[in-house]
């Protein structure tokens, strides 16, 4: 039996921004009508989830900032994990040494080092606004960052820095790639799996119950706790290898065909 249903956002319940289709929306209302419970598990920031939440009429914890941060809709943090102000200091002048673009995330406000094609792609993806501050900047705002953010030219890039990035800085830092062009950078114990795992308990739900639906690297660790998980059609491979199920592709829907299937209807056989 579900209770507990918990999804990615881009890529899995979104195409782009935070407009979340009819199918998808009518999905989540079924699902909650059925008396589960549905929640999000993003890399994304609390601000830039929340509107999706809202969307869904949810006001169940949230997990953002893969695991980092768990806050409900109505403002209530039930967890926060924030990198060490010395380690954040470190990569941004690792970053800065190495000519790599690299974004902050401080008190769930987004601050850039410098405003590049980069950054204004980033805002247009997330529908939200950055303040640039410079390099000594994204130092001086170093006491409570949930996550930092590489943009790279494509998977291979970001492989080899995620790569690179592990033999330099070792435990200290978890380094996961969220799509091709995005390595995310977090405490070792901010994953969306501890964030599933708060949230479970947070709700009273065992993660035998708990289904979530993911498409990418840093949806794997929820993936491999959770008692079910389903990958979109447009997953990534190793994503696809460690589901239970395969849905269809994000553009067409797969979020609410995985609900009917997976969730409502195999519910109903139990």
């Amino acid at each position: 039996m579900i209770r507990l249903l918990v999804t990615d956002l881009d890529g899995t319940l979104l195409e782009k921004g935070d407009q979340v289709s009819k199918a998808n929306v009518e999905a989540v209302q079924q699902a909650v009508a059925a008396g589960i419970t549905v929640s999000i598990a993003t890399g994304r920031m609390y601000r830039a989830a929340l509107p999706v939440a809202r969307t869904l009429n949810i006001n169940v914890p949230i997990v953002t900032y893969n695991g980092a941060l768990i806050k409900r809709v109505s403002g209530e943090v039930i967890y926060e994990s924030t990198i060490a102000p010395d380690i954040v200091r470190d990569v941004v002048d690792f970053a800065r040494e190495k000519g790599w673009y690299l974004q902050s995330y401080n008190d769930d406000a987004l601050y850039f080092a410098e405003y590049t094609e980069e950054s204004r792609g980033y805002e247009a993806a997330q529908l939200l606004a950055g303040q640039t501050v410079g390099w000594a900047g994204l130092k001086e705002h170093s006491d409570h960052v949930y996550k930092l953010l590489f943009i790279t030219s494509g998977a291979e890039e970001t492989e080899e820095r995620i790569r690179f990035f592990r033999a330099a800085f070792g435990d200290r830092i978890a380094a996961v790639r969220s799509n091709p062009n995005y390595m995310e950078i977090n405490r070792p114990d901010a994953t969306k799996a501890t964030g599933v795992k708060r949230l479970a308990e947070a709700l009273g739900v065992s993660l035998s119950e708990t289904l979530v639906i993911g498409d990418s690297y840093n949806d794997l660790p929820m993936m491999e706790v959770a008692g079910t998980a389903i990958a979109m059609g447009n997953a990534e491979d190793r994503v696809k290898e460690l589901a239970d199920a395969v849905t269809t592709a994000c553009a067409e829907d797969g979020f609410a065909a995985a609900v009917k299937k997976y969730v409502l209807e195999a519910n109903a056989k139990e």
